[in-house]
């Protein structure tokens, strides 16, 4: 069974399916990396709430950056945020971001608490 949580007539904020969780992808408010990072890891754990999920259950994270030279620091804020022993797979690009002020965008997929 797929469930569906928070759907609009063009995406779902959660996708439930066999035990698994898909996120959106999540943008944050703020001027900075650091700010926006936070943020979006805010969303991010609010919406994996919500999901019967949590920060210790992701598997896999997509960052996209508007500008690879932030790297570190979004890392900075990503590893403070990350449950030790915990990290899941992850990848990170440099893309043009929905609007010229967004810096940060993750895509997460976690397991379902069970």
């Amino acid at each position: 069974m797929i469930a569906r949580m928070e759907t609009s007539q063009r995406m779902s904020k959660i996708v439930k399916h066999n035990g698994v969780v898909y996120l959106c992808g999540q943008v944050g408010s703020g001027d900075s990396v650091t700010e926006q990072t936070q943020d979006c890891l805010k969303r991010i754990e609010t919406l994996l709430e919500r999901a019967g999920s949590g920060p210790q259950y992701i598997l896999q994270a997509i960052v996209w950056l508007s500008d690879m030279a932030d790297f570190d620091e979004m890392n900075a804020v990503w590893d403070a945020w990350v449950p030790d022993g915990h990290a899941p797979a992850r990848a990170c690009g440099e893309a043009k971001l929905a609007r010229d002020v967004l810096k940060v965008e993750i895509i997460i997929t976690a397991a379902c608490r069970h």
